[in-house]
């Protein structure tokens, strides 16, 4: 088998990249605790083309498409790793659809469960907390990524209670679709009712592995639940 070299490209994303720039920070430190080399692009890096596709804008989102795959090659890219269940689900699947595509993508859960099912100085840092996990849809139905976030939450010493709509029937926050950009009240109304969702596990604590997902459920927690990202479990 021929070993294919190149770079590892650490992908944030846009909503952590200019909004949720902690995440950034929190991701990065994580990656490099389990020693994983990467690089990133920063200032040149460019959108994934997520909204543009799902707006319907296919000649915009292909000329992004080869905008990005240009910059990928010019710095040798064979993996890409996000935190950002929409890019992931892009790259992954919508891009094989518009280029030759032949770089390896993954949810960044992925990467880390990978690492840390095998680190034997774990700490149980969660020291049994309650919490409740939300599925983000492109992460979940999209691309079926369901146990790694769920294997890194327990394996941190957290208690996991399940809603009862998750996994393949989980509740969408109410954010993505451009739901929350055009309908900002349906877009609320939703993401209350999956706090209510939340709130009957009787967890303490409501987890995602979504920037979009954290932003619409932080802001309907009205801290009846502290909603937090992956990231901020270690």
């Amino acid at each position: 088998m021929i070993k294919i070299f190149g770079n590892i490209l650490f992908y944030p994303g846009c909503i952590i990249k200019l909004i949720l720039k902690d995440f950034e920070k929190k991701y990065e430190k994580i990656l490099k605790k389990y020693g994983i080399d990467f690089i990133k692009l920063s200032e040149l890096e460019f959108c994934c083309g997520s909204p543009a596709l799902n707006a319907g804008y296919f000649e915009v989102f292909k000329s992004i498409v080869d905008k990005n795959m240009k910059i990928f090659k010019e710095h040798s890219i064979k993996k890409i790793i996000t935190p950002c269940p929409a890019c992931f689900k892009t790259f992954k699947i919508e891009y094989p659809k518009f280029t030759k595509f032949n770089i390896e993508v993954e949810h960044i859960t992925q990467t880390i469960w990978k690492k840390i099912k095998d680190d034997k100085s774990k700490k149980e840092i969660g020291r049994k907390t309650k919490v409740t996990y939300h599925d983000p849809c492109h992460l979940g139905r999209y691309c079926k990524v369901y146990d790694e976030p769920r294997k890194i939450i327990e394996s941190l010493g957290y208690k996991l209670s399940e809603m009862k709509f998750s996994h393949q029937n989980s509740f969408c926050c109410g954010g993505g679709g451009g739901v929350a950009a055009n309908f900002p009240l349906l877009a609320e109304e939703i993401a209350k009712e999956r706090i209510s969702q939340a709130l009957k596990t009787g967890a303490k604590i409501l987890i995602t592995s979504c920037p979009l997902c954290y932003i619409q459920l932080e802001k309907a927690s009205k801290r009846k639940i502290k909603v937090m990202d992956i990231s901020s479990l270690f």
